[in-house]
């Protein structure tokens, strides 16, 4: 307790000093803590009693801890918690006990044990429209918007949270457009550039600005007087434009007439555990380190898709009912805990998400609970360290005392459209994150889609014998997909199959 209680006293000392250099009067608030994430980390230990964690398996082949990539060694429990049984061991054989009882029992554990739960009181955002011009992207005329989500602070002025944002409409589209919000990096696609004329004296003046600093380049411009250093970006050759299947993603959800959205997670919370004093997580709790029930960084970027959707919904160029989620690896884990937290996403495309995403959390095979647990721990509520644990106030738990796993955080998605996307291992799709693992979950969350009245794979649901299928083999005939392409770590070749499989079933709906 004593070392916890020196960091905290650090962190506040140098975050007092940090305050009154901005003006605040940090007085009147509760003082920002700073750790570093092995602090964090050790402090949440501590609150839950854990003396050691298991370490993680490591992805050298080579190396003595090595990863299982045994098939017959990977399923230490085989058995799945019945997600149609009740905790009161009722069978759930109606959509009624499914959404009445069974549903909110599985949400609250996962909650609970492995997301964290959002707090009772969130600040609002305000979004704001900071650039706002029409660009050629490709083929298409499109509608793009810089925007910033500011988040209320009023509460606790020492932390600034501004959501990032782009959002892109095809123009001269009849009626309201469907929208894919992506996680990721925003940008803008094809900026729109200066005249020729404002080109012409942005050469002149930099030119001068130039010769000022310094004077021998003066003679190089005299040299070559036609010669400007500021050029335009090419644009589009419309004589040798690629054929559809070849766009990007961006641009195929463009030719298909839906918009899309790219968010920035960093700019809602930080991807460390240094980061969860501020963002959205260290503003709520004021700047002071998380319980172990609080919401990690997957549930607070889900959160932050969501007032993304609140700021589409008041968009009169979209279809708010028709608005999607997308990620890949640690954001596909994002996508799929938003679709199944947030109900008023449509659809989702899950990519490549592994542990703590549509991967079994009990099987051992490649990445491992204790690899979170002891790693990106922050992606999770502090009781998730407990699975990781061999020496604790709770004993030794594993994987296997989870008493919910991935097949369940599916079954929270139905009856939406849910593609589960993944590449292969020779392509850079490593087997760390457990294919086969992903496919079982799949198979056994399928049972709800049947429930609620929708088709899954087109299977059985009895995951311990249904084979996963050949690379390139499409299973979209239903309201839950998977398909393993031929790539790697990466969602882009399967958006040629999502697009039209997306279109037809919310048009459908």
């Amino acid at each position: 307790m004593k070392k916890i209680y020196w960091l905290i006293v650090f962190a506040i000392v140098i975050n007092a000093s940090q305050a009154q250099s901005s003006g605040i009067d940090s007085s009147k608030y509760p003082r920002l803590v700073t750790f570093t994430t092995q602090q964090d980390h050790d402090n949440m230990m501590q609150q839950l009693g854990i003396k050691q964690l298991r370490p993680g398996p490591s992805g050298d082949a080579m190396a003595s801890n090595h990863a299982n990539y045994e098939e017959s060694l990977a399923n230490p429990c085989p058995l799945l918690p019945d997600i149609l049984t009740t905790k009161k061991n009722i069978k759930v054989t109606t959509p009624e006990i499914w959404w009445k009882i069974r549903r909110p029992e599985i949400a609250k554990d996962l909650e609970q044990e492995m997301f964290g739960k959002l707090p009772e009181k969130l600040p609002k955002v305000t979004w704001t429209v900071k650039v706002n011009e029409v660009e050629l992207i490709g083929r298409t005329p499109a509608i793009v918007k810089q925007l910033i989500g500011h988040v209320d602070n009023s509460e606790y002025p020492l932390i600034n949270v501004d959501i990032k944002m782009i959002e892109v409409l095809p123009l001269n589209i009849k009626g309201n457009v469907p929208v894919l919000m992506m996680f990721g990096f925003p940008s803008f696609p094809s900026p729109v550039q200066p005249s020729p004329a404002e080109m012409e004296k942005l050469n002149t003046v930099f030119k001068e600005m130039m010769i000022k600093y310094d004077t021998s380049l003066k003679a190089i411009f005299e040299k070559y007087p036609v010669y400007n250093p500021i050029t335009r970006l090419a644009g589009p050759n419309f004589l040798v434009l690629p054929a559809v299947e070849n766009l990007s993603p961006t641009e195929q959800l463009l030719a298909a007439n839906w918009g899309y959205v790219t968010i920035d997670p960093n700019s809602i919370q930080a991807d460390n555990g240094a980061g969860l004093t501020r963002g959205i997580i260290g503003l709520v709790n004021k700047g002071q380190p998380r319980k172990p029930d609080d919401w990690g960084a997957l549930r607070a970027w889900s959160w932050g898709a969501a007032r993304a959707l609140d700021y589409l919904e008041s968009d009169n160029l979209v279809d708010a009912k028709k608005v999607g989620i997308e990620g890949v690896s640690r954001y596909g884990k994002a996508a799929l805990v938003t679709l199944a937290f947030e109900q008023r996403f449509a659809v989702g495309l899950i990519g490549s998400s592994g542990k703590g995403g549509a991967t079994l959390q009990r099987r051992v095979f490649g990445e491992a609970v204790e690899s979170l647990t002891g790693g990106e721990y922050y992606w999770m509520a502090g009781n998730f360290l407990k699975y990781g644990a061999s020496d604790s106030k709770y004993g030794s738990k594993t994987g296997c005392d989870l008493s919910v796993d991935a097949h369940e955080l599916i079954a929270l998605c139905a009856p939406r459209p849910t593609f589960i996307s993944y590449g292969i291992p020779g392509k850079g799709d490593a087997n760390w994150l457990d294919h086969r693992g992903s496919y079982m979950a799949v198979i056994a969350a399928g049972a709800v889609y049947k429930l609620l009245g929708v088709k899954d794979l087109g299977v059985s649901n009895d995951y311990l014998t249904e084979k996963m299928p050949p690379f390139n083999t499409s299973m979209l005939d239903g309201t839950l997909a998977w398909r393993q392409h031929d790539g790697g770590h990466t969602d882009a070749p399967n958006f040629k199959y999502f697009i039209p499989w997306a279109t037809k079933l919310l048009n459908n709906h």
